[in-house]
């Protein structure tokens, strides 16, 4: 494998989401118009790993069809019993195996984390030529991450989880993801051996680290500037706030992209929604799926879009539409609903005259 495609991209994606309180999977719960699993999986295909392994375990059948559908080129490796985040990397181990060169492991709650933030994990952990390469990052409340020590020099000591930290480790803000880069051979070795002495009796990924600089080789570590990148979501609450996260970098790259939000703070566009140079859209408007909105169309206030094709030049306000098509230059009256199927023709060409003709609507309630 070359420095920038890793042998793997393993995404652990097997834990109970208990705090969801929820029927559904935890990384199949959506967020800016696709689940967490899948914002995952689309940072690690930009690292264009050779081998996709995904390790699920609650609900199993439900992440595993919803992978069929969205990701079949990945690998599906079952964790029957929960032992930690060890014993899910040793399952994928013994289960498919895993090629010579980098493996990337990460989460499939970790909807924000970039693909370039894994990209410049992988080619630290190279120019290191490190045995294991953790990502971290600080944050002003630790709770419920493990602490990075550091020795003397500035190295990496210690990963130590927070159940089993003292209260001066505790007081360390400098967090492990639990995202890493391995050197295949050595991390397939290493799970083999990991204790689960620790106060939950499970194999923590975390011990690799601890063996392989017991047996004397670098590790390293990336600190990631954006600590909003790593954080998991385990409730409803995490949730809404990797939602609020995700959709404010969505408006900012439609905004830079030459698109104008008039109000960033009622705006919510999906990661799939397409936006023409200089669209308009107003307060109050949500576009959803995948609605493409092309140049110069002015779209809000107060508009829900879903799969909703709209026309250059078209404008309206306060309109529902469901798999809509609404043609170039058309306007539609305010508070109108236009179900699945419906088409709005745009303007068509017509003889010369003087003056300009009105322009299509569509009448309220059609």
């Amino acid at each position: 494998m070359t420095v920038s495609r890793p042998a793997a991209v393993v995404i652990l994606a097997a834990g109970a989401g208990t705090r969801m309180k929820s029927q559904l999977p935890k990384v199949l719960h959506p967020i800016c118009g696709a689940s967490m699993l899948d914002h995952v999986l689309a940072a690690a295909r930009e690292l264009d790993p050779a081998e996709l392994v995904v390790v699920v375990g609650h609900g199993r059948r439900q992440v595993a069809a919803h992978l069929a559908e969205h990701a079949p080129g990945a690998q599906v490796v079952v964790q029957h019993q929960q032992g930690g985040t060890g014993h899910a990397v040793r399952v994928v181990t013994e289960t498919v195996g895993l090629g010579e060169g980098t493996v990337l492991v990460t989460y499939g709650d970790t909807p924000l984390l970039r693909g370039s933030t894994l990209a410049a994990l992988v080619r630290k952990h190279a120019a290191q030529d490190a045995a294991a390469t953790a990502l971290t990052t600080v944050l002003a409340d630790p709770t419920g991450y493990g602490r990075i020590l550091r020795d003397d020099r500035g190295f990496l000591a210690e990963i130590v989880e927070e159940v089993d930290a003292t209260p001066e480790q505790g007081a360390v803000t400098e967090i492990n993801s639990g995202v890493y880069a391995f050197d295949s051979s050595l991390l397939a070795d290493s799970v083999k051996r990991l204790p689960a002495g620790n106060a939950k009796g499970e194999e923590y990924l975390t011990d690799v680290i601890a063996i392989l600089r017991a047996e004397g080789h670098r590790v390293a570590t990336l600190t990631a500037p954006d600590s909003d990148e790593v954080c998991g979501v385990n409730d409803r609450v995490q949730l809404a706030h990797a939602r609020r996260i995700l959709n404010a970098r969505i408006l900012d790259g439609w905004m830079r992209a030459g698109a104008t939000i008039v109000d960033p703070l009622t705006t919510f566009i999906d990661a799939s929604v397409v936006l023409g140079q200089d669209a308009e859209i107003g307060p109050g408007t949500q576009l959803a799926g995948s609605t493409v909105v092309a140049a110069r169309a002015r779209v809000g206030p107060g508009c829900l879009l879903r799969d909703t094709a709209v026309g250059e030049g078209a404008a309206f306000s306060h309109v529902v539409g469901v798999s809509a098509r609404i043609g170039p230059g058309v306007t539609v009256e305010p508070f109108t609903y236009l179900p699945p199927g419906t088409e709005l023709p745009g303007k068509r060409p017509g003889p010369k005259r003087s003056g300009a003709g009105p322009p299509a609507s569509a009448p309220a309630g059609k």
